[in-house]
């Protein structure tokens, strides 16, 4: 019987690509209307003064910074991962209730904009309310599920750190990258330079 932590460790790769692929898609569908005036209606000619009319500027905030969390999880380890994970899931859990609420809020101002100047148009939602929607399901998941195996995902390796100790001596250096009179000198002081 495999231990679970091998299988644990395969979850990494899986796991960021649904959370990076999920921050991803709510992000850009986000910054797309979610809600527009019908083209066959009384108020179709009609555009609201704001561009962003039936838009969700919070939903797409939130989704980027997932989507950041997603990229920091990558090159982190230890207890800083674990909270950049548990920071994601809050603000994709955030997403979600942004873009639940995005439903209404986004189509309310069109369907008030043609009341204002008495045209009786009907209001719909796009597609791409769901596809924000999807995508904020899709990495509140990948977080909440990376915040279940994180202990055992692979790191990056330590070598890439800033070094912490003083200088290097020439002594201290290998053999390979010392010079020839290095060589010598450390003979003449009874150092064996090969050991």
């Amino acid at each position: 019987m495999t231990s679970p932590r091998p299988r644990a460790r395969r979850t990494f790769g899986p796991v960021v690509l649904l959370g990076l692929a999920g921050a991803g898609l709510a992000a850009f569908a986000s910054t797309k209307q979610w809600a527009r005036i019908d083209a066959g209606s009384t108020g179709a000619a009609f555009t609201p003064m704001s561009d962003s009319a039936g838009e969700s500027p919070l939903a797409a905030s939130l989704s980027l910074v997932v989507l950041a969390c997603w990229g920091v999880v990558l090159v982190t380890r230890g207890v800083v991962r674990r909270a950049v994970l548990a920071l994601s899931v809050l603000a994709a859990a955030g997403t979600v209730v942004t873009v639940a609420v995005g439903w209404s809020q986004t189509a309310e101002p069109l369907r008030e904009a043609l009341d204002a100047v008495g045209l009786g148009g009907s209001v719909s939602h796009s597609w791409w309310w769901a596809a924000a929607l999807a995508g904020a399901l899709l990495t509140l998941a990948a977080g909440v599920a990376g915040l279940r195996v994180v202990r055992a995902w692979p790191e990056m390796g330590r070598r890439y750190d800033a070094p912490t100790g003083g200088p290097v001596t020439e002594a201290e250096k290998p053999v390979e990258e010392q010079s020839s009179i290095d060589l010598w000198k450390a003979m003449d002081e009874g150092r064996d330079p090969t050991a």
